[in-house]
């Protein structure tokens, strides 16, 4: 047990190395040594959520190529650029708000330049709002109603007999995690030096190749983007889609007389499928009325990051699913005592995984089935939700990298000893703040309204 374990997690971190899609093909070489080197009995690929990362992902593409997207960014840059004495606490909310409509949390790379530009432009230390946004901008999947984190988790729940729908899920989620970005920007409003006093900056400022590329570069902006009459249809085609999907989830929370939810009662599929179907119309409709290009759809940065997101949990949800399923009482003899006492210490297992694998997502789908095995209670599951995102804590992850890179001053960085880098405080502050006030939300505040939906 203790071999395989080892052979998992070797997988893992050697995947996590060379990133990308080798995240799940890697996972592959541990699943077959698993199957046909140790006899074990494969698990069960999570088609479910594949599928409802496919739909969404093909629908904010055709979204993204529809120039829909530029639209979206174009407005945040606005509302940036009107504020910009307020960017440490503004810049992180609209990475937030955008991963919460489109999904994903690589529609950084668009208006991550923007922050950094403005921080500059205005004179505060970069590093401040840019190392939030980029947590931010993970920190929104789980608040997302379309994120494969949230779909998994209402799914697998529901099979387990928490019968939670996707609006109560945010209604935890999305409060706990705005208050958690709030405290991190709050903890980096005057964190390291301002860049008059910082010998660095200043040392950079004065060679003048480096004052022109930091301080002239009009590549960072959208406000210059010209918006068709196309791109703003896309963008209410892709909202619409999203309050249709809300809309049939409270159709499931509504209870008729007879016992029966109101999505019984008018022969409603399963959430699952409605999300596939509503997502698949939407990315039609983009298709037939926005003029889209195809090609463009499905070379954009939100579709291979989508799909680069299937490959992932395909193979790490796959491996995961094999090795727990096989040692599943084991695991309940090791962990039911501690889950049993402390309940809330398996947000410190979500957190952990997490780091290894990169993918929230793929974390809820490979853990949470284990967690109601081992007696959990939903709503205690639905209280840490937020812990799935750890993948801040060593600084490989594309968003933060590229946070790197974007933020010209040469504040955001990746210490010399690694751990040290520019999003570990923020990181550590949100998901701590976030995990916390959920569990409070559904624990404390109102045990009674989430615990009824066990059923």
């Amino acid at each position: 047990m203790i071999v395989q374990l080892l052979i998992v997690l070797a997988c893992l971190y050697v995947g996590s190395r060379y990133g990308s899609m080798a995240l799940g093909a890697i996972a592959g070489i541990g699943l077959a040594i698993l199957v046909f080197g140790f006899g074990l009995k494969p698990g069960t690929p999570p088609t479910d959520v594949i599928y409802i990362i496919i739909a969404a992902v093909t629908c904010a593409g055709t979204l993204q190529a529809s120039g829909g997207m530029d639209w979206m960014i174009q407005i945040a840059e606005k509302l940036l650029r009107r504020h910009p004495e307020h960017i440490t606490f503004l810049g992180p909310l609209v990475t937030f708000l955008l991963t919460v409509l489109v999904g994903t949390g690589h529609v950084v790379y668009t208006i991550m330049p923007i922050i950094c530009d403005i921080a500059l432009k205005k004179n505060i230390r970069p590093e401040r709002p840019c190392a939030v946004a980029s947590v931010a901008s993970q920190v929104g999947i789980t608040c997302s109603p379309i994120a494969a984190a949230v779909v998994a988790f209402v799914t697998i729940s529901n099979a387990n007999g928490y019968m939670v729908s996707i609006p109560q899920v945010l209604m935890v989620t999305i409060p706990a995690c705005i208050v958690g970005i709030l405290c991190a920007s709050a903890a980096s409003y005057k964190r390291g030096k301002d860049l008059d006093d910082d010998p660095e900056f200043q040392a950079r400022k004065a060679d003048p190749k480096i004052y022109k590329y930091m301080y002239v570069n009009k590549g960072a902006t959208t406000l210059d983007i010209e918006i068709t009459r196309e791109a703003r249809l896309s963008v209410f085609i892709f909202l619409g889609a999203l309050a249709v999907i809300v809309g049939f989830a409270f159709c499931q929370m509504i209870h008729m007389s007879d016992g029966q939810t109101l999505a019984q009662a008018v022969t409603l599929p399963k959430m699952n499928l409605c999300i596939q179907i509503i997502m698949l119309v939407a990315a039609a409709l983009n298709i037939m009325l926005c003029k889209i290009d195809l090609k463009s759809a499905v070379s954009g940065s939100v579709w291979k990051s989508g799909m680069v997101a299937v490959i992932a949990i395909y193979g790490i949800a796959w491996l995961a699913d094999t090795y727990f399923g096989n040692y599943l009482d084991q695991m309940k003899e090791m962990l039911t005592g501690l889950v049993a006492h402390y309940p809330w210490t398996i947000a410190l297992v979500f957190f952990l995984v997490s780091v290894l694998i990169n993918s929230q997502g793929a974390v809820v789908v490979a853990m949470l089935p284990l967690a109601y095995e081992l007696g959990i209670a939903g709503p205690v599951l639905l209280g840490v939700l937020p812990s799935v995102y750890g993948y801040f804590f060593i600084p490989n992850y594309p968003s933060d990298i590229a946070t790197v890179n974007f933020d010209r001053s040469g504040t955001t960085v990746i210490g010399k000893y690694l751990l040290n880098h520019s999003f570990m405080m923020p990181g550590l502050v949100s998901v701590f703040v976030s995990t916390v006030l959920s569990y409070l939300i559904t624990n404390v505040f109102f045990p009674g309204y989430f615990a009824s939906f066990i059923q």
